[in-house]
């Protein structure tokens, strides 16, 4: 009995084929899918005779339990030149079934395909998500791109704004739930990128309780101009404050329109950096362990160069690493930016500061308006250090993304 007829009698004759958790394999395609590399893993865990597969189209590995939408958001985000990560179940030669986490990259002229095997509870939860959208496909006769849309309204919905911060989260989840899995060491890469990512969102959060509580103060110079527009000529101070608050309020509109609200601005930006830079260092280590397995494997396969695969492997990982990089100062410059409108801000309150304790120095001499000046004062003085303490959390958050080394 020969090697290949051993290795058939030892897959199942249902179900799921054979894919260890330490596993990992790939493939390379020209960009119009056509298949022109791969390793032995990929071989073995499809079935196939390798004439079976080299100058195949790679959909034919495709399973039917795939909704097309997902299939539709794949190739959009590479024909964009972007790196993607997705779950996907593919079919065997011989009918049995594997599901993979992929994670794609551009490569020359085609792209390149790194799967590890999927354990983590998120994956559980999108297998069940498949399912509803394949049955809206068929039931509601959905275009690729019509399921493609449904698909990332259904990711908003879970909280993912967009498909790459789902892939993003998706690859850490199986990455940790891999390592855990085979009781590796954690990594702190991965560590370090999901702290740097919470206090992302955290700043966001800050921000938006800031802006709440300025549109909240917006309406407090119009109420000092009308008192000291009362009292005149002795409103003079009460003039002044509501000047200075007055362009306080266009100050502060300015920097909210520059570094919070909108997708260019920098919590924004920040943001996107961070989980973008997860992303691709996570990329870079599964491509690190496909040439792993391609050092182990130690096998020829007829029409493949693997010393060549090794080459393409190698610098894909650097380019991939440099993307981490470039990403990280990115976050970096991002952080600083921050840091330093945040100062600009806190320089401008504590200018406020002493022309509000005068303020309410002469709102103690007013007669009839000095009781309701008094009044807006204190209200002033209170939004003033919220946003002050709002201010200074930003600044720790900031300070603390800075402070991670990768």
């Amino acid at each position: 009995m020969s090697f290949q007829d051993r290795r058939k009698e030892s897959r199942p004759l249902s179900g799921e084929a054979p894919f260890g958790l330490g596993e990992v394999f790939f493939s390379r395609t020209d960009d119009r899918g056509v298949i022109r590399a791969f390793n032995y893993v990929f071989q073995r865990v499809s079935d196939y005779q390798p004439e079976d597969l080299l100058g195949k189209p790679h959909k034919m590995i495709r399973h039917p339990d795939m909704p097309r939408g997902v299939f539709q958001v794949f190739w959009d985000t590479l024909k964009a030149g972007e790196v993607i990560g997705a779950y996907v179940k593919n079919k065997a030669a011989d009918g049995l079934h594997y599901w993979v986490f992929a994670v794609v990259v551009p490569c020359g002229d085609g792209f390149l395909s790194a799967r590890i095997k999927p354990t983590s509870p998120l994956f559980t939860k999108i297998v069940t998500e498949y399912e509803d959208l394949l049955a809206a496909e068929k039931k509601e006769g959905l275009s690729p791109e019509d399921s493609a849309l449904r698909l990332l309204d259904r990711l908003k919905e879970l909280g993912f704004p967009d498909y790459h911060s789902f892939a993003a989260h998706a690859l850490t989840e199986e990455l940790m739930a891999r390592d855990a899995g085979l009781k590796n060491e954690e990594d702190r890469k991965i560590k370090d990128f999901r702290s740097m990512l919470q206090n992302s969102e955290d700043l966001t959060k800050e921000t938006d309780a800031l802006v709440q509580e300025f549109e909240a103060m917006r309406t407090i110079p119009h109420n000092l101009r009308v008192i000291a527009s009362r009292i005149e000529p002795a409103g003079g101070p009460v003039t002044v404050l509501s000047q200075n608050y007055g362009t306080m309020s266009r100050t502060m509109s300015d920097w909210f329109a520059t570094h919070v609200l909108g997708e260019e601005s920098n919590f924004a930006s920040i943001k996107s950096a961070v989980n973008d830079s997860m992303f691709v260092e996570c990329v870079a280590r599964i491509l690190v362990e496909c040439t792993t397995e391609l050092n182990k494997e130690r096998r020829t396969i007829d029409g493949i160069s693997m010393e060549g695969e090794r080459n393409i492997l190698a610098k894909l990982e650097s380019d991939q690493r440099e993307r981490a990089r470039a990403g990280f100062m990115n976050v970096n410059s991002e952080a600083d930016r921050i840091l330093n409108a945040c100062k600009v801000m806190h320089r401008h309150f504590l200018g406020l500061s002493s022309t509000r304790v005068l303020c309410k120095i002469e709102s103690a001499r007013l007669p009839t308006e000095g009781e309701a000046l008094t009044a807006i004062i204190d209200q002033l003085g209170v939004f003033q250090g919220r946003i002050s303490a709002q201010l200074d959390r930003i600044v720790t958050l900031s300070t603390e993304i800075q402070a991670v080394e990768l």
